[in-house]
């Protein structure tokens, strides 16, 4: 029998849920008792925290201090419960029909759960090459403030050779995923009375161009012929979007303020869209500024994700193959950290239990059955671990 103040991987993911750990509120709760509960178990972590202190990342490290191991990387936010029909309490954990409810069970407090509870199995075991945890923060709003845990793990541990990120895959490898770009888009008009429009510039109108710029551009993508790096993917090309859009006064006023995201998910090996976009706002600005120069565009950039280029014999790859057996071709269109941590040198994948339908949904759950699959994906790479 463990010892009793060793926790099931069920029993971490009770107290890991407890946390609303939305990725709008703070975050160091959670990361308090992650520490702590590591450091009962002798296992000593790291925070890096955010710039404005209120969260924190955290990184630890189990087995010998050499380079080669294997990093199991998760989020700890999740997205809000707000205007979400649930049927039960998100905050704690509840199993019905072979099912674990739950705000992040899925995504994914889940996994977070099993890559602590190896962790503490790691830490007994005589692992020949060790065994790392990359615990991060406001994955769900943007991804990239993981950028500042990537860094701090090369310059604070030996690096490891293989990072397994956790998003829900139902255990398959996924081997590539979109890169995501947004830029927040703030136009300044000139007010006039609309009778008078030619002599004013309608923030609106300027960048309703902009927006059929991207329709263009979607039309265009999806006219190509796929790269060999984008054909997996579906849709096979780089998509532009605009979700949502305010400003204007009065319909009979010239608008002086627009504003939307517009963003783009990134197929690998298409990167240009930052420059092109710079481009093009930079013609609609010059336009402007000819009638009124006072008016013009601000764009800030709000994400920026690598994408996850599938790799030529990457350890990554053939580890995840090994412990699951999954020899298919998987790729998705949302993104992960894995980008983050692949542009800096590490070789990554994503593979991880549930199903990522079931993520951002009222009565999110991961089964019994996925949550046990991910438990044995864990032990058998410790196993590896010990055996070079």
């Amino acid at each position: 029998m463990p010892s009793p103040d060793i926790l099931s991987p069920r029993a971490i993911l009770e107290k890991l849920v407890a946390f609303p750990s939305v990725s709008r509120d703070t975050n160091l709760p959670l990361i308090e008792w992650v520490e702590a509960y590591l450091a009962g178990h002798g296992i000593a972590s790291t925070r890096v925290p955010s710039d404005c202190g209120t969260k924190a990342h955290l990184y630890a490290h189990v087995g010998p201090e050499v380079a080669g191991g294997v990093a199991l990387s998760g989020h700890s936010d999740v997205v809000p419960v707000d205007g979400q029909d649930w049927s039960t309490d998100p905050w704690i954990v509840t199993e019905r029909d072979g099912k674990l409810f739950g705000r992040g069970t899925c995504d994914m407090k889940g996994f977070v759960a099993l890559a602590i509870a190896g962790l503490v199995k790691a830490k007994a075991r005589e692992l020949k090459r060790p065994l790392q945890l990359a615990l991060s923060y406001d994955e769900e709003v943007g991804c990239m403030a993981v950028a500042s845990l990537v860094e701090a793990m090369v310059e604070g541990l030996p690096r490891a050779e293989t990072v397994i990120v956790g998003e829900p895959s139902m255990m398959k490898v996924v081997t590539g995923h979109k890169g995501g770009l947004g830029f927040a888009v703030e136009v300044t008009g000139f007010e006039v009375h609309s009778s008078l429009q030619p002599y004013g510039v309608s923030a609106i109108m300027e960048g309703a161009r902009l927006i059929q710029w991207a329709n263009e551009r979607n039309t265009e993508n999806a006219a190509a012929t796929p790269s060999e790096l984008a054909a997996p993917f579906d849709p096979p090309f780089t998509t532009v979007h605009v979700g949502m859009i305010t400003g204007g006064t009065a319909h009979n006023i010239t608008a002086r303020k627009c504003n939307f995201v517009l963003s783009f998910r990134q197929v690998p090996g298409d990167m240009e869209w930052d420059r092109r976009f710079r481009a093009q706002v930079a013609e609609v600005e010059a336009g402007m500024k000819a009638i009124r120069p006072e008016a013009g565009i601000a764009i800030e950039r709000v994400f920026d994700v690598p994408a996850l280029k599938p790799e030529t014999d990457g350890p990554a790859e053939a580890l995840a193959r090994r412990m699951t057996g999954d020899n298919a071709l998987n790729v998705v269109s949302y993104g992960t950290e894995g980008g983050q941590f692949q542009v800096r040198g590490y070789s990554a994948v994503v593979c991880g239990p549930g199903d990522i339908a079931q993520a951002h949904q009222p009565d999110e759950f991961i089964t019994l059955e996925q949550f046990a699959a991910g438990e044995a994906f864990v032990d058998r790479v410790i196993d590896e671990l010990c055996t070079g």
